[in-house]
């Protein structure tokens, strides 16, 4: 049944995915804005689908330390869910993501035309030259910036190092850090074709303020974010990469007063 549930998504997914992109063309011509609205749009369908045809829903805890403006959302990458689901959460973010991606046919132009911040990662030192000026650009425009710390997507249960990034938007641009941890890969494992149902849980931290270093600030995300996805992904039967500091993470206000906040899904 799950196979067959997971045909019929990917057949839905990427078909009308497909006719989007193609149909959606004339939208490259007009203002940025309605290309936001039309992603936004696409999202929801998305969301739809993963409804009707997985079972597969969301929520949301700790919308409450959703800041106003621009800052940084520092999120964990487990699977390629989230990759939508965050354009969702934080409006009309500028996603930083590896050049390779803009080289796909066609949706490329769709990348170019929603400013997203491209880096190579081939070129570091231009690179990063490039992430801050990049970066400065959407907070003007009061845009959040997302990134995700490890550069990769994650399974759940395995590490891998939390690249310094992160940590230079932080200290270049004086920006708040939002972490977000999740367990979307319990449901959406990367690299399988087969989804599960039920529902995967997303969970805004409280904010990191500006003012730390950046060995500070990178120790004290990977510290909270990484205990954080543990906890949420343990609580579905999931294993946790930290196994021995699961017992003394903290939890979140949402779960110490038995309340969360639901997002649509």
């Amino acid at each position: 049944m799950i196979f067959l549930r997971s045909l019929a998504f990917a057949i839905a997914f990427y078909g009308w995915t497909a006719i989007l992109s193609l149909g959606c063309i004339w939208v490259l011509f007009l203002p940025r804005a309605v290309l936001v609205r039309v992603i936004t749009w696409y999202l929801d369908t998305v969301t739809f689908l993963e409804r009707t045809l997985l079972g597969l829903t969301y929520e949301v805890r700790g919308l409450e330390h959703r800041p106003q403006g621009a800052y940084i959302v520092a999120a964990k990458h487990q699977s390629a869910w989230e990759t939508m689901k965050l354009h969702r959460l934080f409006g009309d973010p500028a996603v930083v993501l590896k050049r390779e991606l803009t080289r796909i046919p066609l949706w490329c132009y769709y990348a170019t035309k929603a400013e997203m911040i491209a880096i190579d990662r081939d070129g570091m030192t231009k690179a990063m030259v490039a992430l801050i000026a990049d970066a400065r650009r959407a907070a003007a425009a009061g845009r959040p910036i997302v990134i995700f710390p490890q550069g990769t997507r994650t399974a759940p249960g395995s590490t891998a190092p939390y690249h310094g990034g992160v940590g230079l938007l932080y200290t270049s641009l004086g920006l708040p850090i939002l972490p977000v941890a999740l367990n979307a890969g319990m449901f959406w494992p990367r690299r399988r074709f087969i989804k599960r149902p039920g529902t995967i849980t997303v969970e805004l931290l409280p904010l990191i303020m500006p003012g730390l270093t950046r060995k500070q600030v990178m120790a004290e995300l990977e510290d909270r974010l990484e205990a954080a996805t543990d906890r949420l992904v343990t609580a579905v039967g999931g294993p946790a990469a930290r196994p021995d500091k699961v017992a003394t993470a903290p939890r979140s206000a949402a779960d110490a007063h038995g309340e969360n906040t639901p997002a649509c899904g």
